[in-house]
């Protein structure tokens, strides 16, 4: 039988019929009476402990401890907050030729986001080519291409403003949020490391900073290989790059028992397209839509391995939009039928013709 904890009014009413009884106080008290304010007190103090002892109850259990006690609960096993990284790219500069510009410069872009020089170049062509790191790790440091960078200090011969180079400053990524380590920690505690399973593979593809999601395919190339393809879904383009490969491949076989040959690959990108005419049609709506289909093809979504992996079933799709908040009739015309990704394909959400 579950316990339920006494509120507040109950214990202060307890405690002050346990002092009427033993002094045998019987009818009315005035409001500032002794027995009452020692009730009140004495109740308050016991509603108190009973909040910590609630407390200790929930830092007995991964999925409702607190972080402090989670983070704890988890390196004891092994499981750190993944760190974050620091982004990268490259800043054009222009200037007056042979003019050096030297390692650990810093370009700023405002007051918080700043960026390093990782090597000194000199001005040839009226350009040079400067490759940064940022100063802080994160996502924040992430910047599209053609942003103005302005050197901290000026050089003399180099103008004052640097542009960001094609290929973007970017790579950076936020420390892993509580509820991803929690995750990886209940995922470890239910599903115990036995060598090389599945299991094994995705949580090792998850400490890859930035990977969110992954997958596992027994023997795909051959007898003994293992491929893992996976997602960053904190990323514009959730499909990773070579650099991000190669570095899920380096993890990979750093992990691996002896007898295996993994594989980290990228899923292939399968985007669905639909045709969808919502009672009533206004932008309420299509963001209602929108929102439950992004939400289905991240849950339901995986690589397909043509044995009916990651297949996205009609009926879902019109579940999703059927519970779409404010839709009260719909007519979906695309898809017409279950969509069936093919060997490594990715289903994600296409463009949508509201017509």
């Amino acid at each position: 039988m579950p316990f339920t904890r006494p509120t507040l009014a109950e214990l202060i009413d307890r405690v002050r019929g346990d002092l009427r009884g033993r002094l045998e106080i019987e009818g009315p008290l005035l409001r500032r009476a002794m027995a009452d304010v020692l009730g009140a007190v004495w109740g308050g103090a016991v509603h108190t402990l009973y909040g910590f002892l609630e407390w200790i109850a929930d830092q007995m259990f991964g999925d409702t401890a607190a972080e402090a006690e989670l983070r704890r609960r988890a390196a004891e096993r092994g499981i750190y907050p993944v760190a974050a990284t620091f982004a990268t790219g490259n800043v054009t500069a222009t200037g007056t030729n042979g003019t050096p510009i030297p390692t650990d410069t810093i370009l700023r872009l405002d007051s918080v986001t700043a960026y390093r020089v990782t090597t000194g170049q000199v001005i040839s062509g009226g350009t040079a080519t400067l490759p940064v790191v940022a100063l802080l790790a994160g996502e924040l440091a992430n910047i599209a291409a053609t942003v103005e960078l302005s050197f901290e200090s000026p050089i003399a011969g180099v103008d004052s403003t640097a542009t960001v180079a094609t290929g973007d400053i970017d790579g950076g990524v936020d420390e892993e949020d509580l509820e991803e380590l929690r995750a990886r920690y209940l995922l470890d505690r239910r599903m115990p490391p036995t060598g090389g399973s599945d299991q094994d593979y995705e949580a090792w593809a998850l400490e890859v900073p930035g990977v969110t999601r992954a997958w596992v395919y027994e023997h795909e190339l051959g007898l003994g290989t293992v491929v893992v393809r996976f997602v960053l879904d904190g990323e514009a383009d959730i499909f990773p790059d070579v650099g991000k490969v190669a570095e899920a491949q380096a993890k990979f076989d750093a992990e691996r028992p002896a007898t295996d040959e993994p594989t980290a690959m990228a899923p292939i990108d399968l985007p669905v397209l639909f045709t969808i005419l919502p009672v009533p049609d206004n932008a309420d709506t299509r963001a209602a839509i929108t929102a439950e289909l992004d939400d289905l093809m991240v849950r339901v979504g995986e690589p397909g391995d043509n044995a009916g992996r990651g297949t996205v079933r009609l009926s879902a799709i019109r579940t999703a939009i059927g519970i779409a908040a404010g839709v009260t009739d719909y007519t979906l015309t695309v898809p017409s039928a279950d969509v069936v990704p093919d060997v490594g394909e990715l289903a994600t959400r296409g463009s949508i013709t509201w017509a």
